[in-house]
């Protein structure tokens, strides 16, 4: 009995994914060098990721016995965003992407494009800044530009909503 409730909880490190299934399969190495393949990646509804082999699982023995296995959890220290407050939520990657709800505001970080695929999009704030800390200016309605080189006379990195 001791033997069965010592095998209910395991670690192991990935080493393979199949994503392409409604459920997605690992392949794990399991601490004492245990392969465990096709185990079942329970995740969290609305949450999916496809884990770099080198990524570490939490397996569960199903009624103790090792052929009816799940990992239940898998996480990447690796790639892991640190440092944030308590209550606060980040998604990332390990190609240093994310989205991170913090407690005063939402940062979305990319070092490549973001892009928005939607029918329509609406955006509701006072203000928004376009050019970013020293970014560069933009016409607004009522702003002197030249017509003849183009250049904004007078413009604003901000844009006020009325």
């Amino acid at each position: 009995m001791l033997r069965r409730l010592q095998g209910l909880v395991a670690r192991g490190v990935v080493t393979l994914v199949n994503s392409a299934l409604k459920m997605q399969l690992v392949q794990l190495q399991a601490l004492g060098g245990n392969p465990l393949d096709g185990v079942e990646h329970f995740e969290p509804y609305g949450f999916t990721a496809n884990p770099l082999p080198g990524a570490e699982g939490i397996v569960l023995n199903v009624g103790a016995h090792a052929g009816n296995a799940v990992v239940v959890c898998v996480a990447d220290r690796r790639y892991r965003l640190s440092g944030l407050a308590s209550g606060e939520v980040a998604v990332y990657d390990d190609q240093g992407q994310s989205v991170v709800l913090y407690a005063d505001h939402i940062a979305v970080n990319s070092p490549t494009k973001v892009v928005i695929t939607a029918p329509e999009t609406d955006v509701v704030s006072s203000t928004i800044n376009l050019g970013g800390a020293g970014g560069a200016a933009v016409a607004r309605v009522g702003d002197s530009v030249n017509l003849s080189t183009g250049r904004i006379v007078s413009g604003s990195s901000k844009v006020m909503a009325l």
